[in-house]
């Protein structure tokens, strides 16, 4: 059987579109016929190096997907053929089944235990969850990365309790699921922060009370002045960009203040923060997939979406073809995009 798939073959370069030979299932091994991914910052990072060297050149891409299971290896027993399910880089329950390698004619293509921008892809059983047929593959191909990742900031990293106030730095698919996060634990004041006139609008329509464009506006200063010069409960930081990690953490208020950083930087490249505002109480820490426990928390998203108590339609601000991804790679470099999804259904 053969996969087609977008492969990195150089950093800086357009990712190649090729054919793979699919190998035979090792132990804990999933076939998946991949139905939509995702694309975020985390591929884009890798396009562009700035994760440092990359020892697997050439190698597959990708770490949230929808599909439906074709062929399971020895002992996997979470799913079976013909079950949809969703593909996320968090580990749940299952086999961790080891890395695998495609050939490309003679060319071996090294993959990881999940790669999503393929036609048909080899994924570690522990990657998957099994749904539910009613839910829509377009919209579960969410619940892989941005949907945990972002509501997971809010419900598991921070907590927050009804009532508490959020400033959220990037509305990118992350940044824009821990709004809908935000509402859906009724926050008192969210706050959104963009350098994008048609993400803020978009921001409003899910909830933010207040809005923020900060090419033109101080954020620090405005979330000063909407939250009484006191700052915010919470702050999360989805934007990937220095200045915007080091105004999260002034954003937030002395004593009880908690900045999330959720953003990567160039791996070279570091943040500055005044360690007296450490001593004033305020709290920084980082997040590893908004501390999901995937199985549990996609059951849940899966619930919510179904009774209509989160809408993730208006994430989806772009839709392409496998052979179209070099331009969504480009428009999400460019910071056009919300959330971007590549269609490999045929």
């Amino acid at each position: 059987m053969k996969s087609l798939a977008a492969i990195l073959e150089k950093i800086n370069e357009p990712l190649k579109i090729v054919e793979l030979d699919i190998p035979k299932l090792k132990a804990g091994q999933v076939l998946v016929k991949i139905a939509y991914t995702g694309l975020c910052h985390s591929q884009l990072n890798e396009i562009k190096g700035k994760r440092g060297e990359d020892r697997f050149l050439p190698h597959t891409m990708g770490h949230e997907a929808s599909g439906v299971v074709i062929d399971v290896g020895e002992g996997v027993s979470k799913v079976k053929n013909g079950d949809h399910v969703v593909a996320s880089w968090i580990k749940g329950k299952g086999l961790n089944a080891n890395a695998c390698q495609y050939l490309y004619g003679k060319e071996i293509i090294n993959s990881g235990a999940i790669s999503t921008f393929m036609s048909h892809a080899i994924i570690s059983e522990n990657r998957l969850i099994p749904i539910e047929k009613d839910l829509p593959l377009k919209l579960a191909a969410l619940l892989g990365c941005a949907l945990p990742t972002g509501i997971g900031m809010v419900l598991n990293t921070a907590k927050l309790r009804p009532g508490a106030t959020i400033a959220i730095f990037g509305l990118g698919g992350i940044g824009l699921s821990a709004l809908i996060g935000s509402k859906l634990m009724y926050a008192s004041n969210i706050i959104a922060i963009d350098i994008a006139d048609d993400k803020l609008n978009l921001a409003k329509e899910l909830g933010a009370t207040h809005t923020i464009n900060a090419l033109n506006e101080d954020a620090n200063e405005k979330i000063l002045e909407y939250t009484s010069n006191t700052g915010v409960d919470y702050s999360i930081e989805a934007a990937g960009n220095k200045n915007a990690m080091q105004q999260a953490f002034k954003a937030v208020k002395n004593g009880t203040g908690l900045c999330i950083i959720a953003g990567n930087l160039k791996h070279d490249q570091k943040i500055e923060i005044n360690p007296f505002d450490l001593i004033l109480g305020k709290k920084i820490i980082g997040t590893w997939g908004g501390e999901s426990k995937i199985d549990e928390d996609i059951f849940l998203y899966s619930k919510l979406l179904k009774e209509a108590k989160i809408n993730l339609d208006p994430l989806i601000s772009h839709e392409f073809k496998l052979h179209q991804i070099n331009e969504a790679v480009s428009l999400l470099d460019e910071g056009k995009v919300a959330r971007c999804l590549i269609n490999l259904g045929t």
